[in-house]
């Protein structure tokens, strides 16, 4: 079992402010990757703050997400990738990747991700949102936190 799990957070619509990346290599997380990301103009809509709880000083010194990148694409390349609700997390990559002038496709990796989402209302857990699921399947999560969202995700999914 094979795959990288993923979760941002993001500052307004499709910004990100935050990246989680887990790696799995048989069955096993073998690299963790966390990062605070400046989002354009380190604009924030204080709804995302009130969910997140990142401030724009947390982040008004942090990487761009085009100086991170390098990071992602090391850990995403020709991989299987996994999210919770993936369309979100899939668009904000895509999104911020065209508006920085990176090509999506050299990433080598599905036009649609893995999703827990579907996979455990598939098993009939209702709500599926990542805390009910976590709850559910007795996983640790501090929710909202790109990391520990990104862990529990590639958990869950080992757990399908």
């Amino acid at each position: 079992m094979n795959f990288t799990a993923i979760d941002f957070e993001t500052a307004t619509g499709y910004h990100p402010c935050s990246v989680g990346i887990v790696t799995v290599e048989n069955g096993i997380i073998v690299d963790e990757y966390v990062s605070l990301i400046k989002p354009p103009n380190n604009e924030y809509n204080p709804f995302t703050i009130r969910v997140h709880g990142i401030y724009p000083k947390d982040t008004v010194n942090a990487k761009s997400f085009f100086q991170i990148y390098p990071e992602i694409e090391r850990r995403l390349k020709n991989r299987v990738v996994v999210a919770h609700n993936e369309s979100f997390d899939r668009n904000v990559l895509m999104k911020t990747m065209l508006l920085h002038g990176l090509n999506y496709d050299d990433l080598n990796i599905a036009t649609k991700w893995e999703c827990t989402v579907k996979i455990y209302k598939a098993k009939g857990i209702k709500p599926t949102k990542l805390s009910d699921c976590c709850r559910e399947m007795k996983i640790q999560l501090n929710h909202h936190q790109a990391l520990s969202d990104a862990r529990a995700c590639a958990k869950l999914y080992m757990l399908r």
